[in-house]
């Protein structure tokens, strides 16, 4: 060997495992929202409370066809809002610790859900209402018209916990990026 060129033995493993914690270590951006609101339609009161127990619902009704079920364990909140997209708004990619119950009551607005393979858009104008059950359903909802849009929405989550979780950008769905 040519004793001008020297080799240090350098253990590779723990360089790969101390690369690899960097990488892991590195927080995930999360989407801001633009053109949006939220404002609670309790005020001020910013929630009602129900005890664990007290949201075990279930009915079989007099109509045909219909019935209900719910069981919630765990102490809960309950929230009524009322969502606003300016034109171009959205409200960036997030979830919810519970499910929410949402009605379009003006304007259009376009539903992008990251549990979708293709991601591929669902449009909702006034009068039509959605569901997003939570628990980790990561979503952004956007206005994609020159008119304000707006929602009322119930939402149940566990009590004490926030009503939304920002998350960052999910890889199977279109760059969302809030207008200039």
């Amino acid at each position: 060997m040519n004793p001008l060129i020297q080799f240090k033995k350098i253990p590779i493993l723990p360089l790969l495992i101390a690369l690899g914690l960097v990488v892991v270590v590195a927080p995930a951006r999360a989407t801001p929202s633009c053109g949006f609101t939220s404002s609670n339609l309790l005020a001020p009161v910013s929630a009602g409370h129900y005890a664990s127990g007290l949201l075990d619902l279930g009915c079989e009704s007099e109509i045909p066809k219909w019935e209900l079920e719910m069981k919630v364990k765990g102490d809960s909140d309950l929230y009524v809002v009322q969502n606003t997209w300016q034109p171009g708004g959205r409200t960036g990619w997030h979830t919810h610790p519970g499910p929410s119950l949402i009605t379009v009551i003006e304007g259009t607005l376009t539903v992008y859900d990251a549990a979708d393979r293709t991601c591929t858009p669902k449009t909702y104008t006034v009068g039509q209402s959605f569901t997003d059950i939570g628990c980790g359903d990561i979503h952004n909802i956007v206005n994609n018209t020159a008119a304000e849009a707006k929602t009322v929405v119930v939402q149940i989550v566990p009590a004490g916990q926030p009503r939304r979780i920002d998350k960052p950008a999910p890889g199977n769905c279109p760059a969302l990026t809030c207008p200039p």
